[in-house]
């Protein structure tokens, strides 16, 4: 098994020419127009941790790659999710692997221990991207540099293992890159016109977002890190917090709606008693939705919370 770092991806894609991995038994999806079907065996079995990743697998990978998400429903609450056997299998026949890293998605270190596969390669997105293990908020995701250089790895990873088809993935990467302009359109809106503007939050879910938003993040860290980990937040930080919406400090509420529990309904009830408008938001891509589309309804129902007053608790 290989692990993808920025440092070794030159190295790793070198070594991956050399392997011929044919996977046998796979089903295919229906192709472009313009696309050959692909032959049994050409198609390469991916699977992402969570169903963010596997979706930028499928969009690079199109009708090449069989892609299986680990997780995929926002009703779960990721940090305590518990492997099956089920996974063991799906984890077993997979030639590509995406995951988050910073102990976010730790079983799948033992999944893919207790399945191992020479030609299996693992993006560890954490590592690839540079993130020190310290890194006290996991969800990379939400950081708008995150995915296109996810995608760059990917497409390297399909490209080695499916050589032939190379300037078919390349031009599915940029297409995925030209696709991400309307998030970044609607970021810029946010940091022209709301830069500095105070906000409150349950955890640090969608904390890179509202940071590349430049909105002001007033929630103290300790009550984050207490939410995201399913501990109670110290009575001081919970008044705090409290302080936020009767005193006015903040414009929104940003509210993850697979963390929740005593607290956080607690202060989504005080947030509506002080008519502060609500955004709820999701670890895991609701259904329906692409990468791009879930980062686009959330931003643009930041812009809406802001401008308007709107509340946006969940996504259809």
């Amino acid at each position: 098994m290989k692990q993808i770092t920025m440092k070794k991806c030159a190295s790793f894609i070198v070594f991956l020419s050399l392997i011929s991995g044919v996977l046998a038994g796979c089903g295919t999806k229906s192709p472009s127009s313009s696309v050959p079907v692909p032959a049994t065996g050409t198609v390469v079995q991916a699977v992402g941790a969570e169903n963010e990743y596997a979706d930028i697998i499928r969009q690079v990978g199109g009708d090449y790659v069989s892609v299986t998400a680990i997780i995929s429903n926002p009703g779960t609450d990721p940090h305590s999710y518990e492997a099956n056997t089920a996974d063991a299998s799906i984890i077993g026949k997979a030639t590509l692997i995406v995951q988050n890293g910073l102990g976010y998605d730790d079983f799948m270190d033992k999944l893919e221990s207790g399945s191992p596969n020479l030609d299996r390669v693992v993006i560890n997105v954490a590592e690839a991207l540079g993130y020190p293990d310290t890194t006290k908020n996991p969800h990379i995701w939400y950081k708008p540099d995150t995915m296109p250089r996810v995608a760059a790895l990917i497409a390297s990873s399909l490209e080695s293992q499916l050589p032939d088809q190379k300037q078919y993935f390349e031009d599915r990467l940029a297409k995925f890159n030209a696709s991400l302009k309307t998030w970044n359109d609607d970021l810029k809106q946010l940091q022209q016109v709301y830069a500095n503007t105070g906000v409150a939050v349950t955890e640090p879910v969608s904390d890179y977002l509202l940071e590349a938003a430049h909105l002001d993040i007033k929630t103290p860290w300790a009550f984050q890190a207490a939410i995201m980990n399913g501990i109670d937040p110290s009575p001081q930080d919970v008044k705090t917090q409290q302080d936020l919406f009767t005193g006015k400090q903040v414009k929104v509420f940003v509210y993850n709606q697979q963390a929740v529990g005593s607290v956080t309904n607690a202060l989504l009830k005080l947030a509506k008693e002080n008519n502060i408008p609500v955004v709820g938001v999701y670890e895991t891509m609701p259904p329906g939705y692409t990468y791009q589309t879930w980062m686009e309804d959330e931003t643009r129902s930041l812009i809406k919370a802001l401008k308007d007053g709107v509340s946006t608790e969940t996504f259809s």
